[in-house]
């Protein structure tokens, strides 16, 4: 009879509605039963827009379970909680997304239909999700980091082949969703699009059938943003830079690490290639959101070229890329390109009687163009600055931003 009672208590803890949608066997930790969430606020939608700025320097204050709870319900597109009804993103009524919320008190999933968070985790992984997304502080410092984790097989049987791609669109949807209820809860956020899919989903310990797609670091500011009266004020002005990838491989460290040292010293960054959207690269992946054919030189203080096998396909013969790289060098901004990538400096003609390095690989092409190649990790040339390989990306950041302050 022991044995009986105990075999039946199994079979009910597998029949546990607390199991994850996907079938995971692992019970949660603990649930939180949420407040009902607001659904009216203090700013109206114009405003929202108007104030939402990149954030990433957070203070220590951490987040109410009802702001999480808030950016859940946000996230999740949830207009009516006791039935779970999606806004209409889209005519699919099947919604692919779920949000995983990683803190200091470890990792919980959102469940919409309940409006609770269910523990699924008791460690704190912030510095785990760092790691795996190239080093960026944001995603340690932030009190909380959002896992924006997508299932393309829900999707598929009425997308078929589509499935992926509109399950990046209701990520794309969801994703704005929560970025909007953080300015409106009075906190910052940025988004982080590379990363390593494989670490990322090992840490938060994803079921099979999803993937991370986004994370989003939350958390109230550090400091006011830099907004364009307080640069009037102060007689200072925001440097831009805008990172040109391919849409497929290029390479990781090359557009991370660069990112990571220029923001670092305040200058926002923009990832820009031959299409908007993810762009992809192995594990990792990044979201690109200018297009070559509506990039405006003008618009940034550096023009940055990255290397990567996806670069010999889509830059050295594209007469866009070139004449990018042209128009950089007239106007005399920074023009900077490392690994293969300074090939496309060398086609724009821009290196005639400049030091410049590169791969080996491309040694010929530069010399061709007149460049006096060096084989050095970097060479700063004026406000051409090139470097050899992904080794010297933390020099060629440094190189970059020193350029851009003047120094």
């Amino acid at each position: 009879m022991k044995r009986l009672t105990i075999l039946m208590l199994i079979l009910a803890s597998f029949a546990s509605p607390c199991f994850g949608q996907y079938g995971s066997r692992t019970l949660p930790l603990k649930i939180f039963q949420l407040a009902e969430p607001r659904s009216t606020g203090p700013l109206s939608f114009e405003e929202a827009l108007a104030k939402q700025r990149i954030v990433r320097q957070f203070s220590n204050q951490p987040l109410k379970n009802t702001e999480i709870g808030q950016l859940g319900w946000a996230g999740a597109s949830i207009t009516e909680v006791q039935t779970a009804l999606p806004t209409k993103l889209s005519a699919e009524p099947t919604y692919p997304i779920e949000l995983y919320f990683a803190t200091p008190d470890g990792v919980f999933v959102y469940r919409p239909g309940q409006h609770s968070l269910e523990q699924t985790d008791q460690r704190d992984i912030r510095n785990t999700l760092m790691v795996s997304a190239s080093m960026q502080q944001a995603v340690l410092e932030a009190p909380c980091d959002i896992i924006v984790a997508g299932s393309a097989k829900k999707l598929s049987g009425q997308f078929k082949e589509d499935a992926r791609k509109y399950m990046f669109l209701q990520a794309g949807h969801a994703t704005q969703n929560i970025q909007l209820q953080a300015v409106c809860l009075g906190l910052g956020s940025v988004t982080i699009g590379g990363f390593n899919v494989r670490n990322v989903s090992k840490a938060c310990k994803l079921p099979r059938e999803l993937e991370p797609l986004y994370i989003i670091s939350v958390g109230y500011p550090a400091a006011q943003p830099v907004t364009p009266a307080a640069t009037e004020q102060t007689g200072t002005t925001v440097k831009r830079a805008v990172l040109i990838a391919a849409s497929q491989e290029f390479h990781v460290d090359e557009l991370f690490q660069t990112i990571r040292i220029l923001e670092e010293t305040g200058v926002r960054t923009m990832i820009a290639s031959t299409r908007t959207g993810i762009i992809s690269s192995g594990a990792s992946t990044a979201e690109a959101r200018v297009s070559l054919n509506q990039l405006r030189v003008d618009d940034y203080d550096a023009v940055i070229f990255i290397g990567g096998p996806g670069a010999i396909v889509e830059f050295f013969s594209n007469p866009t890329a070139i004449n990018i790289a042209r128009e950089a060098a007239a106007k005399r901004k920074v023009l900077a390109a490392i690994g293969n990538a300074p090939t496309v400096l060398a086609n724009a003609g821009v290196l005639n009687g400049v030091r410049a390095t590169s791969f080996l690989s491309e040694r010929a092409q530069l010399i061709q163009a007149g460049a006096v190649y060096t084989g050095t990790p970097v060479e700063r040339s004026g406000f051409i600055i090139t470097a050899s390989s992904p080794l010297a990306v933390i020099p060629f950041g440094q190189a970059i931003a020193n350029t851009i302050a003047g120094k």
